[in-house]
């Protein structure tokens, strides 16, 4: 069919902000009619004015706002027969063929119901007179395409729905604050979170926050939780802990099916251990706010990549969901996932948790288990006389911390002594190393910076006094957790082997830096943390210049060369432009963007935002550009500049920060543990293959480890970044959605795949099966 005359329809129930404008902009730039359906299908239903064409300015301004600015509503008409018929005439007679639906699953369920009886609702449309067999024939068949929105991440086949990252952030907010009161009064609080049939917002809150307990509708406690829960919240305070955590899902439930509540765990630990105890209800705080930077790029790459889909849809083409796998876009088809989701409701009433648990990532129940919950007795005699160091290197950035607990005591509960290694590979050749304990760690998943210290010297110059510490402190393995620094410095301790034998252990490199410049992972930790401070900043700055009109503000980020904050934040707040060094530019660019702002200054639309990497270009610098924009926008449009320096480097870590940083320590020493046991020879450890150093990170769908000297082909050392990047994959994105006339890559296709085949059960051990 001629793009030119395709036309899409926009129907959000519940959705995301960043989706509708998404689909909005690129259905445009494609040469689709975009129509909205305000107040969900009750607006399908009633048509008129529910359903009015979109223009490129009607969404604009909407990035930074809550819900959804066209309105849902739950719609009884639509689940029956003759109100279907009304919603399928008023689309016959616009000439509507193709639905984006942004919903839950039971949005979806109605919403291919519908594509399911659109013959036979054109057939009686027709019989009746409401419709002419030429216009039955120009409609005759129905496109559907579904993106996920609902905060509890309660659906299968996707790992993250729309809407459950800025759930995160304001449960984690309100749990930084009341944890201050708590340690003051020295209080047990009690939080209940959304969640009636998913658990998944209370277990990363519980993750995040470091919390004593989590009760979750898939995992119910054994019988006797009661007494369990209180030997674990007097084992805490022995420890010296000033409070205790409780986290509670809505559903929350007991083998006997009976609910669990907040009122019933205060009375028993009032009761039980006189603790001074409050409980608190979050409730529909959860819902609202402003949405975060992952949000945001979530949902704008999930509405191009529903935009593509109806594109190459077919009459014989399923309705498919798109969906997030790791971190890679994937379509499903809509009724396999629906399905699944249906399937693990049937096994939670029916009992079956270990089928139901899957709904979630049990990678994240096991690490909350064993870092939160699972503590060995004093009297454990699971011993493995092995010394594991754990040091942080290279600029601070926030997660660091949530790194090392998990490490530390995932390494505790594995039989390992841990060692604390202050201020880097400095400390480490200086003799600054500790024995760090299960307490000492304790609260640190929330704190920003580091903890231990960090520092950027790199080791070789150090060498010799590094590989005697090792052999004096009798170090088997270490975890190095930091930036470039972090992965150059293994790559000398590695190339330092063939000289020092005691620098033949296994190590792994965690990659922790605001640049995400690490090679070998598509994410770092303290990226997400940075990114969210630069876009609430280019959110306030928009705001200011859509007060003053015709205003364009010109913003410096960090990154080095890697343009990932550039890019991503550009995409996340709506920026004109993002200049970054692995794109090049010249003057001729940098003209095309002030007519285009010239032009945009003509709409509706009066302001501009243009970010700009550090080190995107040496001679076209900040106060360049700068200078350029105000003397060609002169009487046109003024100019403001901010360079936002180490504010974003600082800062509480988001939940997507701690989460990532849990999993990735956790992660890092049970490899660590395993590689130990294939290094020991002759009663000694000695690792020297390229396999024994090892990156871990985040590839696509999932984290994986790849040998450090594997990686250095891959990487641009002069500017320290990797050599290729996933996410310069957006950039066109990001120019069409600032209205550029480019052409769009679409040699990538995301093909139809399974929600079966992707599933990997997992058992609670925690050992993943391959």
């Amino acid at each position: 069919m001629d793009r030119a005359m395709k036309l899409t329809l926009i129907l959000s129930v519940s959705g995301m902000n960043a989706a509708v404008r998404a689909t909005v902009r690129v259905g445009l730039y494609t040469g689709a009619k975009v129509f909205f359906v305000h107040e969900g299908y009750q607006g399908l239903v009633d048509g008129g004015d529910n359903i009015r064409p979109a223009t490129w300015e009607s969404v604009s301004m909407m990035l930074q706002l809550g819900g959804t600015v066209i309105g849902s509503a739950r719609c009884k008409d639509f689940q029956t027969r003759e109100g279907r018929l009304k919603a399928a005439l008023n689309l016959v007679k616009r000439g509507i063929t193709n639905l984006c639906v942004i919903g839950g699953d039971g949005s979806l369920t109605g919403a291919n119901q519908f594509r399911t009886e659109w013959s036979g609702l054109l057939g009686e449309l027709i019989s009746k007179g409401k419709i002419t067999a030429e216009e039955a024939k120009c409609a005759s068949h129905l496109n559907i395409v579904g993106m996920v929105g609902s905060i509890d991440n309660d659906f299968c086949g996707t790992d993250m729905t729309i809407g459950t990252d800025s759930a995160l952030h304001r449960i984690v907010e309100v749990v930084d604050s009341i944890t201050t009161t708590a340690q003051s009064h020295q209080r047990a609080f009690i939080l209940e979170v959304m969640g009636r049939h998913c658990g998944y917002l209370a277990l990363v809150t519980a993750l995040s926050c470091g919390a004593d307990w989590v009760f979750i509708p898939e995992m119910p406690p054994d019988d006797g939780w009661e007494d369990h829960l209180c030997r674990r919240l007097m084992e805490t305070r022995n420890r010296g802990s000033r409070l205790n955590v409780i986290i509670v899902a809505e559903g929350a439930m007991g083998r006997d099916g009976k609910p669990i509540t907040c009122d019933q765990i205060k009375e028993l630990v009032t009761k039980r251990l006189g603790y001074d105890t409050r409980a608190t209800i979050l409730g529909h705080v959860q819902r609202g706010g402003t949405p975060s930077a992952f949000d945001r790029i979530l949902g704008s790459r999930m509405g191009v990549e529903a935009v593509m889909a109806l594109l190459e849809a077919t009459p014989d083409t399923p309705a498919c969901v798109v969906s997030l796998s790791g971190n890679q876009a994937v379509r499903l088809p809509l009724m396999e996932c629906v399905q699944v989701t249906k399937d693990v409701t049937i096994a939670m009433k029916e009992g079956k948790y270990d089928e139901a648990v899957n709904s979630v990532s049990l990678l994240q129940t096991w690490v909350y288990s064993l870092c939160a919950v699972c503590f060995p007795p004093l009297s454990w005699s699971g011993r493995s006389n092995i010394n594991v160091a754990v040091l942080n290197v290279g600029a601070p950035c926030a997660g660091m911390n949530a790194a090392v607990r998990a490490a530390v005591r995932i390494g505790i509960i594995q039989g390992h002594s841990m060692l604390a290694v202050h201020d880097g590979f400095e400390g480490l050749a200086q003799g600054k190393i500790e024995s760090i304990t299960w307490n000492s760690v304790g609260g640190w998943t929330g704190k920003g910076g580091s903890v231990l210290g960090t520092k950027r010297t790199l080791p070789a110059k150090h060498i010799e006094e590094i590989s005697l510490n090792i052999a004096k402190y009798n170090i088997h393995a270490l975890v190095i957790i930091g930036g470039f620094e972090a992965f150059s410095g293994g790559l000398e301790l590695v190339h330092a082997r063939q000289k020092y034998e005691e620098l033949c252990i296994p190590l792994v490199v965690i990659p922790a830096t605001v640049s995400n410049n690490v090679p070998g992972s598509d994410f770092s930790i303290g990226a997400d943390t940075a990114l969210n401070t630069i876009t609430s900043t280019c959110d306030r700055i928009k705001q200011s210049a859509a007060g003053t009109k015709r205003r364009v503000f010109i913003i410096e980020t960090m990154g080095g060369y890697c343009g990932y904050l550039a890019t991503m934040s550009g995409l996340a707040a709506g920026a004109d432009a993002a200049y970054i060094f692995e794109e090049k530019f010249n003057i001729r660019d940098l003209e095309v963007n002030v007519e285009h702002l010239v032009e945009k200054m003509k709409t509706t639309v009066k302001r501009g935002l243009i970010l700009r990497n550090e080190n995107s270009n040496a001679n076209y610098t900040t106060d360049f550009i700068f200078n350029l924009y105000s003397e060609e926008g002169k009487g046109i449009f003024d100019c403001r500049k901010n360079v936002l320096g180490h504010m974003q480097q600082g800062g509480t870590p988001t939940p997507f920060d701690r989460n990532f940083a849990t999993k990735m320590g956790a992660k890092s020493v049970l490899w660590l543990t395993e590689k130990l046991k294939e290094c020991y020879r002759h009663g000694r450890i000695f690792a020297n293959s390229q396999d024994s150093a090892c990156v871990l990170g985040m590839r696509k769908r999932g984290l994986m480890f790849q040998p450090l000297t594997e990686l250095k082909e891959q990487t641009d050392f002069e500017h320290r970044i990797p050599r290729t990047a996933w996410w310069l994959k957006l950039r066109p994105i990001l120019k069409i959605l600032a209205k550029y006339k480019i052409n769009l890559d679409t040699s990538e296709h995301t093909h139809m795949e399974h929600i079966i085949s992707k599933r990997t059960p997992v058992t609670l051990s925690g050992k993943m099966k391959e």
